[in-house]
């Protein structure tokens, strides 16, 4: 695969990664209620996520509320937020970036050595967002775990995987996947400065017979 598309193929699975934090970040599927105990609910599934819960009623109606206090609210909650918003934030510029450095477009065609390495930066970039989004998700993935096998937790009040952390998953492994196919699609040879050889000048001496 050339240099080009393996950057088209690397910048496609970085954007998908992207959206997938985003969805990831606004879905309030962060944690759902577990049906472990016996207890009858009216409730047919209790949400929750980084921003709002919910609650889906037996007549089909999902009602939804904010989070009323940033200050007030768990401290992993708090940490998956900034991770999320740091790994959108980093997912956006490297983009840009990814975008100015790739060798399909018209931005400083005239240098390839500085355009490959721009399209590095813009992998390491999304290689970080990557990052930032499965730590996320993973530091509120063992919350819930830990929470669930507490035995403090009533067996009723316990809550199991949300259908966002498997998306962020998903959107970590395909940000840093295509993070690092804009990595390695510049050849060696196109990241280091072209060697400029000097020609040796002939002769200007003349011989006479």
């Amino acid at each position: 695969m050339g240099g080009g598309a393996l950057q088209l193929a690397g910048l496609a699975a970085a954007l998908g990664g992207w959206a997938g934090a985003l969805a990831a970040a606004a879905l309030p599927q962060w944690r759902q209620s577990s049906y472990a105990g016996d207890a009858i609910i009216t409730a047919v599934g209790l949400y929750e996520g980084l921003w709002m819960s919910c609650a889906a009623q037996s007549t089909g109606q999902l009602q939804c509320r904010l989070h009323d206090s940033l200050l007030s609210l768990d401290a992993h909650i708090q940490t998956s937020r900034a991770l999320m918003v740091v790994s959108l934030l980093l997912g956006f510029f490297g983009l840009i970036v990814s975008v100015v450095g790739m060798k399909c477009t018209k931005v400083g065609e005239d240098d390839p050595v500085t355009k490959g390495r721009v399209a590095i930066a813009g992998g390491i970039l999304f290689i970080l967002s990557g990052l930032c989004t499965l730590a996320a998700v993973s530091s509120y993935a063992a919350r819930v775990t830990y929470e669930f096998f507490s035995p403090s937790t009533p067996v009723n009040a316990r809550y199991e995987f949300g259908s966002a952390l498997f998306v962020g998953w998903a959107a970590a492994g395909l940000a840093s996947l295509g993070g690092s196919l804009l990595c390695c699609s510049c050849p060696a040879g196109e990241r280091r400065p072209q060697q400029r050889y000097r020609h040796s000048q002939p002769s200007t001496a003349r011989e006479y017979v």
